[in-house]
C-alpha cells in the first residue's frame, strides 16, 4: 500500500507542483489564467488627487480592515457617513482585489490617527480612485474616528494587477500590493518535492513574475513568506549554489525592496521598501535573487526532519485545535492546570491566531475567528483579551487579562483560526462526479494502474461516514452529511466506472483518501463498481454533539426492579445476559442516571434514517429513528466491559434550549426528531433502558463509560467529546459516581486524580 502511494505521489509531483504554489493561499490557481478580466493600470485626469490606500486596524483576515487614505505627507481616514458597497468596491480594486465583500461601519477594526480625508463618500462602484468619488472635499468632515469605516475584500487579486506608486516619498509606509506570490523551486532536489520548501520568492507584478533583489533582505521576510507557505519557521540554505545558479540566468527583478517585521501574517501586511537600483544586464546592485528554505511541520514533513525537532521540540502539546473541517482549522483550546479550555475572542488577532498555528507547525494564519464560528467548547475558559507579540513559541506565554472578573466571557465568544497549511496537491487526486452540485457525487480517485495515472471509482462496500469524512476534507468541502454505498443515480465519468480503490477503512482524521487503509494492488470489490460505486454528500457545517458530565454524576442511583415489571426492556435486549434465567418475582440491579445531550454545532443533528425507514417498537409503543444511539459501559481498572447497555434514540427532541433559540424538534405526533443547535435532549433516569444491568457485577472500583452516536451514524464536526468517562466505587449496596468528564478535556496526569466522592443510595421500588 505504501509502495502504491509513493509511486502515485511521485508521478503526480511535475503537473501538481504548479497548482501546490497556490492552493490554501489568498491567491487562488485561477490567476493564472490569462483570459480572465485583466487589469489595466488606472489613467487619472490631472486634476484628481493623487492618493494611496491600505487597510489597517485589528484586523481577522489579511484582506480586510480600516479604510487608510495617504494625501499630502499624512496618513488618514475614512468616514462612514454615506458609505456604501459601491465605494468599498471602488476601495478594494484600487488596492488590487477582485470585488468587495462587505463593508462595516463605526469604526469595526479600531479608531484611526490623523486626519478624515474623505466623508459623505458617493460611488458608483466604476471610479478607478476613491479620490474620484463625489463627497465632500477632500479633507472636509465633520466625522470623528469612532465613524471610521471598514472593509472586507475577496481573497480574489485581480489578474495581471501591477502596483503603481504615485508618492514620491514616504513609500515605505505602503503596503505589498502585488497580483501572487510563489516560491519557484530552482534546485532539481527540490523541483519533485512536494510540498516545496525552498527555492526563489517570486512576486506577479503586471502579469508577470519577477525575482526579488536580496540587497535588504533579512530573516524576519522569509519567516513570513515561509508562514504564508504554510511553514512555521525558516533554516539556512547553501549560498553558494545559488549564485552560481543565479550567474547563469538573466532575471527579472521586481523594483521594490520589502520590509517585514516577522510578526505579519500574509506579505501584503509588509510594508514597501525603497526602490531598487536594477543595472541594464538585470542585476541588482551587490545581491542575487531572493532564496527561502522552509522547514515543514511534522505532518508535512517528506522525510523525518530532525531540524523541526530542534525548533519546535514540545514536550506536552498545551493547545489544540477542535471542530474544524479542513487540517489548520478549529476553535482554539489551551491546556491550563491540567484542564482543557478555550480563549475568549476579546482582542482576537491575527497575530496571536499565527502564534497557535506557527505552535502547531503549521503557517500563519489566514484568518482569526470569533463568536464560537467553528462550535461552542466546554470547559473553563482559560484566556481573555490575548495580546502576542507574534515571536511566542506559545499562545500560552502571551500576556492575557487575569483578572477572571473582568472575563464576563462565554463559550459563544471562543475563539477559532484558519491556518496556512503546505500544499499538497491532494485535491488533484481526487473528485465528486454526476452530483447535482459541487458537494456531492461518486468518489472517483486519480490512482496508478499499470505504469500510468488513471481515474476510477471507489468500491462501495464497508463505505461509511469515516470514509466520507476524508473526501469532504481533501476536497476543502466540509464535513460529510452522508456516505454512500449506491450511487447509481449519480451518472459519474464514463472513463471512471472501474474500481480502482477497495477494501477502504479511514480513521476520520486523514488529509488523503490514500493515507487510509486499502488493499492496494490486488483489488477486492465483489459487487463490482458501477451503481455500487462509494458516493458522498459534504455540507459546510456539522452538528456536534456532547454530553453533560455534571447530569450524568448527579443523577446516578440503584435500583433493584422486579423481572416482571422489565418485559419490554427484556425485549429491546437492555437487561444483562443472565436476565433470561431470572424468574419474574426476583429482580435486577440497575445503575440508573440521566443524559443531557447538548449539540454545540453549527447545524441541526437529524437522525440518518429518514421517518419513513424508522422502526415500531410495539412494546414500548414508539418509534426508534436511530437503533443505536449511545452505548453505556462499566469497565474493569484494565478496560475488560462487565456490564454494558444501550439506548435507542426513540425520540430525539429539543427538551430546552439557550436563551433565544426556539425549539424545532418535538417527537409527539410523529414529529420530526433531531436536536437543534443550542439546544439539548434529556434522556431522563426513569424511562426504559437509561441504565446499565450490575446484577451480576461483583464489588469494586470501575470505570463508566458513555459513548454517543457511537457507531458514527450521522457525522459530527468532532467525535473526540462524545465520550463522558467517570470513577464508580460499588460496595454491592451503594454507588458513588465521581470525576465524571468527558473524555479528552483533561491531561493525562488529571485523568488520575480522585475529586470528591458523590454518595448515591440504593432505592427500591
Amino acid at each position: 500500500m505504501l509502495a502504491l502511494w509513493s509511486v502515485s505521489f511521485v508521478l503526480l509531483c511535475a503537473w501538481s507542483q504548479s497548482y501546490a504554489q497556490y492552493e490554501h493561499l489568498g491567491y487562488p490557481p485561477g490567476y493564472q489564467d490569462s483570459s480572465q478580466d485583466l487589469y489595466t493600470a488606472p489613467v487619472l485626469p490631472a486634476d484628481t488627487p493623487r492618493i494611496q490606500l491600505r487597510l489597517a486596524g485589528e484586523k481577522r483576515k489579511h484582506n480586510e480592515g480600516r479604510v487608510e487614505v495617504f494625501y499630502e505627507g499624512e496618513w488618514g481616514t475614512v468616514c462612514d457617513d454615506d458609505f456604501t458597497i459601491h465605494a468599498a468596491q471602488v476601495v478594494c480594486r484600487e488596492l488590487g482585489y477582485f470585488e468587495a465583500v462587505s463593508w462595516f461601519p463605526s469604526s469595526k477594526y479600531g479608531k484611526g490617527e490623523g486626519r478624515i480625508w474623505f466623508d459623505n463618500v458617493h460611488c458608483t462602484g466604476k471610479e478607478r480612485s476613491l479620490a474620484q468619488c463625489e463627497s465632500n472635499g477632500i479633507g472636509v468632515s465633520d466625522c470623528k474616528h469612532t465613524e471610521d469605516v471598514g472593509v472586507v475584500c475577496s481573497d480574489k487579486r485581480i489578474p495581471g494587477f501591477k502596483f503603481v506608486n504615485t508618492l514620491t516619498n514616504n513609500i515605505n509606509s505602503l503596503n505589498i500590493q502585488v497580483e501572487d506570490v510563489r516560491i519557484r523551486p530552482i534546485l532539481s532536489s527540490y523541483r519533485k518535492r512536494i510540498p516545496v520548501t525552498e527555492g526563489y520568492v517570486e512576486v506577479k507584478d503586471g502579469g508577470k513574475w519577477k525575482q526579488i533583489c536580496d540587497d535588504d533582505w533579512t530573516q524576519m521576510n522569509s519567516r513570513v513568506i515561509c508562514g504564508m507557505f504554510g511553514f512555521p519557521g525558516d533554516k539556512r540554505y547553501n549560498t553558494r549554489v545559488y549564485k552560481m545558479f543565479a550567474r547563469r540566468r538573466k532575471q527579472t527583478y521586481w523594483d521594490y525592496s520589502i520590509n517585514c517585521t516577522g510578526n505579519e501574517a500574509h506579505l501584503s501586511s509588509c510594508k514597501l521598501g525603497h526602490t531598487l537600483t536594477i543595472k541594464a544586464n538585470s542585476t541588482c546592485e551587490q545581491g542575487t535573487p531572493v532564496v527561502v528554505s522552509c522547514v515543514p511541520g511534522r505532518a508535512f514533513a517528506p522525510t523525518p526532519m530532525s531540524g523541526y525537532r530542534k525548533a519546535f521540540r514540545q514536550e506536552q502539546p498545551l493547545v489544540r485545535l477542535r471542530g474544524g473541517a479542513v487540517v489548520g482549522e478549529g476553535r482554539v483550546e489551551v491546556l491550563k492546570n491540567g484542564e482543557w479550555g478555550t480563549i475568549c475572542d476579546d482582542n482576537w488577532n491575527l497575530v496571536a491566531a499565527t502564534v497557535v498555528c506557527r505552535e502547531l507547525g503549521l503557517g500563519s494564519a489566514k484568518e482569526a475567528l470569533s463568536g464560537g464560528q467553528l462550535g461552542q467548547g466546554m470547559g473553563p475558559v482559560h484566556m481573555n483579551e490575548v495580546q502576542c507579540s507574534g515571536f511566542e513559541k506559545s499562545v500560552t506565554e502571551c500576556p492575557f487579562n487575569m483578572d477572571k472578573d473582568s472575563e464576563g466571557c462565554s463559550h459563544e465568544e471562543d475563539a477559532g483560526v484558519r491556518c496556512n497549511v503546505p500544499a499538497m496537491g491532494f485535491q488533484q487526486r481526487l473528485r465528486l462526479s454526476g452530483g447535482h452540485n459541487p458537494f456531492e457525487g461518486r468518489v472517483e480517485v486519480l490512482m496508478e494502474r499499470n505504469g500510468s495515472l488513471v481515474w476510477g471509482t471507489v468500491c462501495g462496500e464497508g463505505w461509511g461516514t469515516m470514509e466520507a469524512m476524508v473526501v469532504c476534507r481533501q476536497l476543502g468541502l466540509g464535513f460529510a452529511s452522508s456516505a454512500f454505498q449506491e450511487t447509481w443515480y449519480w451518472p459519474g465519468s464514463v472513463n471512471a466506472d472501474a474500481v480502482v480503490m477497495s477494501g477502504v477503512r479511514c480513521a476520520g482524521t486523514e488529509m488523503s483518501l490514500s493515507h487510509c487503509l486499502h488493499h492496494g494492488q490486488y483489488l477486492s470489490c465483489p459487487k463490482g463498481g458501477g451503481r455500487f460505486a462509494a458516493g458522498v454528500s459534504c455540507s459546510e457545517t456539522a452538528p456536534d454533539l456532547v454530553l453533560n458530565p455534571q447530569v450524568v454524576e448527579q443523577t446516578t442511583y440503584l435500583e433493584d426492579r422486579p423481572m416482571i415489571m422489565l418485559q419490554c426492556a427484556y425485549e429491546e435486549n437492555c437487561l444483562g445476559s443472565t436476565s433470561g434465567a431470572t424468574p419474574a418475582n426476583s429482580y435486577r440491579r440497575l445503575l440508573r442516571f440521566s443524559s443531557q445531550i447538548h449539540n454545540n454545532g453549527q447545524s441541526d443533528f437529524r437522525p440518518k434514517a429518514s421517518r419513513e425507514t424508522w422502526v415500531w417498537h410495539d412494546c414500548h409503543r414508539h418509534y426508534h429513528s436511530m437503533e443505536v444511539f449511545t452505548h453505556y459501559d462499566l469497565l474493569s481498572n484494565n478496560g475488560t466491559k462487565v456490564a454494558e447497555g444501550h439506548k435507542a434514540s426513540f425520540c430525539l427532541e429539543d427538551s430546552e434550549c439557550d436563551e433565544g433559540i426556539e425549539k424545532r424538534y418535538e417527537c409527539a405526533n410523529f414529529g420530526e426528531q433531531g436536536i437543534t443547535v443550542g439546544c439539548w435532549d434529556t434522556y431522563r433516569h426513569d424511562i426504559d433502558c437509561q441504565w446499565v444491568d450490575i446484577t451480576d457485577v461483583k464489588p469494586g472500583d470501575y470505570t463508566f463509560q458513555i459513548v454517543i452516536n457511537p457507531n458514527y451514524e450521522v457525522a459530527e464536526s468532532d467525535y473526540t467529546n462524545n465520550i463522558v468517562k467517570c470513577r464508580c466505587r460499588y460496595d454491592g449496596h451503594r454507588i458513588w459516581m465521581y470525576n465524571c468528564h468527558i473524555g479528552g478535556s483533561f491531561s493525562a496526569e488529571t485523568e488520575d486524580t480522585f475529586p470528591g466522592l458523590i454518595n448515591n443510595q440504593v432505592t427500591h421500588r
